[in-house]
């Protein structure tokens, strides 16, 4: 049966006339009210990674830190994947700023694959890092058992898969990459279909953390090479981030990734540059209410002082920075303290002797040595 053009159309508004009617019967009101600009003033939209991963806790916290009430509110927004992400930044309406993993930003510059990529958008921080996870079945001893082994890298595009391949090339080792989310790659392995799981995300992951210890799998160590200490940030997992699948006393070895708070490239004369910036100000002012307990552990990691080299900071960021130098930056007391909270776990995951003091106080100072290096163009 058929319809003509004029029966249709009135079919069509008799239709669109009655869900009017259901949705305001179902919610009075609601149907009747507006938007309007009071109820955008003060929106930050914030991009965040998978659910797998802990930057969706972040950008809670971060919510939690921000909203007021009536004129300030940060929205995340969950993120396909970190090239995603990215080309979200750049390009969509309404993402005023994302978590971006940085070696998947330094691969892109290298390859040139983006035009005036340093310029589409700037940083407010560094973030914090994110452990990779490399996990397998008890016939997997070390990485090199998974030359021409199925292993799972994440979906396409992801921060998982971009890590793996970088690493993998660093190891030169040839794997074969399945593309899937976390979740489906994790049933995969306990099923037998791949031989290991590679997962980025910051520690303790909830999606590893539950793992049982009868399910006999393991963390496989990342060989610490000079190319990989170059590249990333050398640590440990340990049992107590993950009691079920690290035995108590030991660590495994891997690396871990940095991330960026970025922001879109938005016009100083805008709201929405007014908005990022307001954001920015309660967020560095009250930056030690993230470091309470109720937040997450990660924000310890946190210098917001620390730059990222090649990368240019929001304005109204480090002009804020300008102007309180003295509170975001650690002490060399603090450092020098922390440096030595870091020798002393480091010696206690590998079972080493305790580092003595005049040890540390050595070490200490060729840190500091190496760091002024580092700070020269």
């Amino acid at each position: 049966m058929t319809l003509d053009a004029r029966k249709l159309s009135a079919f069509g508004r008799s239709a669109i006339a009655g869900i009017m009617a259901l949705s305001w019967w179902i919610t009075p009101g609601l149907a009747a009210a507006p938007v309007s600009d009071a109820d955008n003033r003060g929106i930050v939209e914030l991009e965040t990674d998978s659910s797998a991963g802990i930057s969706i806790r972040i950008a809670e916290d971060l919510a939690s830190l921000v909203d007021d009430g009536s004129t300030r509110r940060v929205v995340p927004v969950v993120g396909r994947s970190a090239r995603q992400n990215l080309t979200d930044l750049v390009a969509l309406r309404g993402i005023d700023m994302a978590i971006l993993q940085t070696d998947m930003l330094d691969s892109l510059r290298q390859q040139r694959s983006v035009p005036g990529l340093e310029t589409s958008f700037t940083y407010v921080a560094r973030l914090y890092n994110e452990e990779f996870h490399l996990l397998a079945g008890p016939d997997i001893k070390s990485v090199g058992d998974l030359a021409r082994k199925k292993v799972a890298v994440g979906i396409r595009g992801s921060g998982t898969s971009v890590t793996a391949q970088k690493l993998f090339d660093l190891l030169k080792l040839q794997i074969v990459p399945v593309f899937d989310r976390p979740e489906v790659s994790l049933e995969k392995l306990r099923a037998g279909e791949i031989d290991a799981v590679a997962f980025v995300g910051g520690k303790p992951a909830p999606l590893l953390r539950q793992m049982q210890p009868d399910e006999r799998l393991h963390f496989v160590a990342v060989p610490l090479n000079t190319d990989i200490v170059n590249t990333y940030v050398p640590t440990v997992l340990n049992a107590d981030d993950y009691p079920n699948l690290v035995p108590p006393g030991q660590s495994v070895d891997t690396i871990a990734v940095g991330l960026l708070l970025a922001v879109a490239r938005l016009s100083p004369d805008t709201e929405r540059y007014r908005n990022v910036s307001n954001f920015v100000d309660i967020f560095f002012t009250q930056f030690r209410t993230l470091l309470e307990p109720g937040h997450h552990p990660k924000w310890h990691e946190i210098n917001l002082a620390a730059e990222a080299p090649g990368w240019i900071r929001f304005p109204p960021a480090q002009a804020w920075l300008d102007r309180n130098g003295a509170v975001a930056k650690v002490s060399p007391q603090d450092l020098k303290t922390m440096f030595a909270r870091f020798l002393d776990f480091r010696q206690q995951a590998n079972g080493g002797v305790a580092v003595s003091e005049e040890e540390k106080v050595k070490l200490f100072n060729e840190f500091q040595r190496w760091q002024a290096g580092q700070s020269r163009p």
